[in-house]
């Protein structure tokens, strides 16, 4: 990246996943940047990693998205380099919210969260998650001994 990351590791220990990638044609719109879904994808490239990083690849299908929002803060252009970062801020029962930033080459380009439910296999509704997955996701948080 031509410019580091200006976000201090406030979640260290491996609490915060970062991917990096690089803006391509089919993730810019007509206007000549990153379209609006690009940034949301590259969150979740990052949440793929965290989830991987800790066990919990088995979570995939399973944690549908129910809110998302972004910021936007800057313009990524076709080609440029990304820096996506996401962690864990709060863990509930059946629910969890994860914070993230895009960084492109001149700095903060987007920041945001996204709630996802837990959802076992075929369940109509939100579930809890397993007490295994909690500890797990608890620890992730940064969330002691609940």
């Amino acid at each position: 990246m031509a410019t580091p990351d200006p976000t201090p590791d406030r979640h260290g220990g491996g609490r915060v996943a970062a991917v990096e990638r690089r803006v391509e044609w089919h993730d810019t719109d007509a206007a000549g940047h990153q379209h609006h879904s690009a940034v949301l994808r590259w969150a979740e490239d990052a949440e793929a990693e965290l989830l991987r990083r800790h066990g919990l690849s088995h979570l995939f299908g399973r944690t549908p998205r129910v809110r998302h929002e972004v910021d936007y803060r800057a313009r990524l252009r076709f080609g440029e380099r990304v820096l996506a970062r996401l962690w864990v801020v709060r863990v509930g029962r059946a629910s969890l919210q994860y914070a993230f930033t895009v960084h492109g080459e001149a700095g903060l380009a987007a920041e945001g969260r996204v709630v996802v439910a837990h959802a076992a296999l075929d369940a109509p509704a939100a579930t809890p998650w397993p007490d295994d997955v909690r500890s797990t996701l608890d620890a992730v948080a940064g969330v002691g001994g609940r």
